[in-house]
Parts: structure tokens; C-alpha cells; sequence
């Protein structure tokens, strides 16, 4: 690991966990389409949920169907999930607190599937399936050296000047 601080400057936030391999670049670069989709999929849908426009339904709207499915406290799960989706996705975008927004939304994704795809043909459930499985990978991998978290990371790090 003493190798890939020197190499790269990630501190351990590549995530292959170290340049040194050779690999650490491609790994990275590979994590950016994952964390893409994520974040578009549902910057889209929270956004929708909290403005009524493009995919979702508005907030009342989407009040009345989590009271129509029983969900305890429609009202603040409604404003909870919105705001997971938006900011998260916003999150993920630009790779801060990748890993924290990835498992909130890995959560979001088994209510969703639970509460709603269930009832339905399997079709009806993949795209719930699909960002359930990517925000697994983003736990486990993170967002990578280019990200705000790998960014923050560094600056951690770096030696303060002495101030006299």
C-alpha cells in the first residue's frame, strides 16, 4: 500500500486499492459509467418526485401511493425517498460520500421492489434490480480517485504548513 500512496496520491481510495498493480487507472475510469447511470437514474426520478416534473408523480402524488400502500407515515417516507433519490444521485455524481448514498439507495431500491415490483411481472421490477446491484458495487468500490471523496481524502493528508 506504501507503494500506491507514492504512486498515485489516492491514499487508498482507488479502487483497485492501489495503482501500484498497474490497474488502478482503468479501475477508475471504469467506476465512472456506474456512478453515472446511478446518479442520472436518480437525480431524474427524486426530482420528479419533489417537483411533479419529468418522471415523477410530485410529491401529493407520491404521498397517495405510499398511503395506498400502507406505508406507516406516507407523508415523511415520501419527503425521505425524494430527497435520497435527489441529493444522492447528486452525491454519486460527484463521488461524495459515494458509499453512504449508494447503501441508502441500495435500501430505497429493496422497499421499492418489495412494496411495488412484487406485484408485478418480473419486467416490470429489472430497473430495480439493476441500481439495487450498482449501488451494491459503488459500496464496495467507492467512487474512486476521481471523485470529491478520493479529493477529500488527499487533503486530509497532505502536511499542514506551520504557522508561526
Amino acid at each position: 500500500m506504501e507503494t500506491h500512496k507514492k504512486t498515485c496520491g489516492c491514499e487508498g481510495a482507488c479502487v483497485c486499492g492501489g495503482c501500484a498493480t498497474g490497474k488502478g487507472a482503468c479501475m477508475d475510469w471504469a467506476v465512472i459509467p456506474l456512478r453515472l447511470v446511478v446518479a442520472i437514474v436518480f437525480i431524474v426520478h427524486g426530482y420528479g418526485k419533489l417537483s411533479g416534473a419529468g418522471v415523477g408523480p410530485g410529491m401529493e402524488g407520491f404521498i397517495q401511493m405510499l398511503t395506498g400502500l400502507g406505508v406507516p407515515l406516507p407523508s415523511f417516507a415520501a419527503w425521505v425517498v425524494a430527497l435520497v433519490e435527489f441529493v444522492g444521485g447528486i452525491g454519486i455524481f460527484l463521488g461524495l460520500f459515494t458509499r453512504v448514498w449508494a447503501g441508502l439507495l441500495a435500501i430505497n431500491m429493496v422497499v421499492a421492489y418489495a412494496l411495488v415490483k412484487t406485484k408485478m411481472p418480473f419486467p416490470a421490477g429489472e430497473i430495480d434490480l439493476a441500481m439495487f446491484a450498482i449501488n451494491l458495487s459503488l459500496i464496495g468500490m467507492g467512487a474512486g480517485c476521481i471523485s470529491l471523496d478520493a479529493l477529500m481524502h488527499r487533503k486530509k493528508r497532505e502536511p499542514q504548513p506551520l504557522q508561526q
